[in-house]
């Protein structure tokens, strides 16, 4: 006889919406919590928001997360269902994903640093287009880009903003980074690239008095940008879990056959 696999400690977190807090008190009297720091997986409750704002809440502990939907858009969520929870848990399959790096220099000549699980985004900052000179691997590939910005995304990020930006879904095993325009003027017909998921891209902003722009790692925004660099964390592993049968790579898989 197989051993009866011992039971997780759950921690649960929830987004702000009614029916995510409602349901972290429901779960939490049904199956009882620990403290996040004590918790074997955590149980994300909300939309893809939450999800990763419960990922980069455990950068450190690197905790599974188990997300269920209880938010508007649930892509990285599994279906609510307070029933069976636990050995859903178990059976469940594990995602691993690698974050983004984004270094960003402001024009007086401060840096900062933000780990990105979705994009890393150049966003103009006026009504001027943004300029941008891109340079991958220490060559420049585009010496000038007349856009409403730019982006870098990770597999696990290429059905979000990436997506809306007309960019490819990448399935998670591809070893992958989509380089995609946003609203791109000039050269108008240039629609992205994919990298190597090794690549270090660089953006040097030109005309940055007259054309500023701002630079984002997630929720983490950089005002006033001059110069960003973005590399892949490979050190840096996330877990999260999905319902068996409904895995990333099947959901990624499934979108691209949408209608």
């Amino acid at each position: 006889m197989n051993p009866t696999p011992p039971v997780p400690a759950l921690a649960f977190t929830a987004s702000d919406r009614p029916e995510a807090q409602a349901a972290r008190q429901g779960l939490i009297a049904r199956y009882g919590a620990v403290p996040e720091e004590e918790a074997d997986v955590i149980v994300a409750l909300g939309g893809d928001g939450q999800m990763l704002e419960t990922l980069h809440a455990n950068l450190r502990r690197r905790t599974p997360v188990y997300g269920m939907n209880r938010g508007s858009v649930g892509f990285l969520m599994n279906d609510y269902d307070e029933d069976d929870l636990i050995a859903r848990v178990v059976a469940a399959e594990r995602t691993v994903i690698h974050p983004l790096q984004m270094d960003a220099w402001t024009e007086s000549g401060e840096v900062h640093t933000g780990l990105a699980i979705n994009e890393v985004s150049l966003l103009r900052q006026t009504r001027q287009s943004a300029k941008l000179k891109i340079t991958v691997d220490d060559r420049v590939r585009l010496e000038e880009l007349s856009c409403d910005g730019c982006l870098v995304a990770t597999p696990a990020g290429s059905t979000a903003y990436n997506l809306s930006a007309h960019g490819p879904i990448i399935p998670l095993d591809a070893r992958i980074l989509a380089l995609t325009p946003i609203s791109a003027f000039r050269p108008r017909r240039w629609r992205g690239a994919l990298l190597s998921h090794g690549a270090k891209v660089r953006f040097d902003v030109l005309e940055p008095d007259k054309r500023p722009v701002s630079a984002t790692a997630d929720n983490f925004e950089v005002r006033r940008v001059a110069r960003v660099e973005v590399r892949e964390r490979r050190d840096v592993a996330l877990t999260m879990l999905f319902d068996a049968g409904r895995s990333f790579d099947e959901r990624v898989m499934a979108e691209q056959f949408a209608n």
